[in-house]
């Protein structure tokens, strides 16, 4: 059952990012989500989300102990949700809008997505290591 449900999450994670990505930035053609935040969401770092993605994707499939996998994920989710906090901190969600609704959607929900897989990758670390313990002992 956890298995299922930790195969499922990763591919939920890698679903989120390839589909988030390609769907706000409408095939990396909305340079509203690039100007917004030029340096993290330029169309090279909404492409290496994607990246990300093919790597929860390959994890999903991975028949053996994700765990630090799923730790390093964790962090990576981490280090968005606080970009994200500190991006909100710093700018006018309300421009963003008006300069385009998908671009403010995407900066209005893409850390709470973050923030959402990062208590799973968590979650899964914290089940693998767990039955990693019982396996070993």
């Amino acid at each position: 059952m956890k298995s299922n449900l930790i195969r499922n999450g990763f591919i939920a994670a890698a679903l989120m990012n390839i589909s988030g990505v390609l769907l706000f930035s409408r095939a990396f053609t909305n340079e509203a989500i690039n100007q917004a935040d030029p340096v993290v969401m330029s169309n090279f770092g909404l492409l290496m989300i994607m990246v990300w993605g093919l790597a929860y994707l390959g994890a999903a499939f991975v028949n053996g102990n994700v765990r630090w996998l799923a730790a390093v994920f964790a962090i990576e989710k981490l280090i968005y949700v606080v970009v994200w906090l500190l991006w909100l901190s710093r700018h006018d969600l309300a421009s963003v809008y008006e300069m385009d609704l998908f671009a403010g959607i995407f900066y209005s929900i893409y850390g709470l997505n973050d923030l959402a897989f990062m208590l799973f990758f968590a979650w899964a670390f914290m089940t693998a290591s767990h039955a990693a313990k019982h396996e070993s002992g």
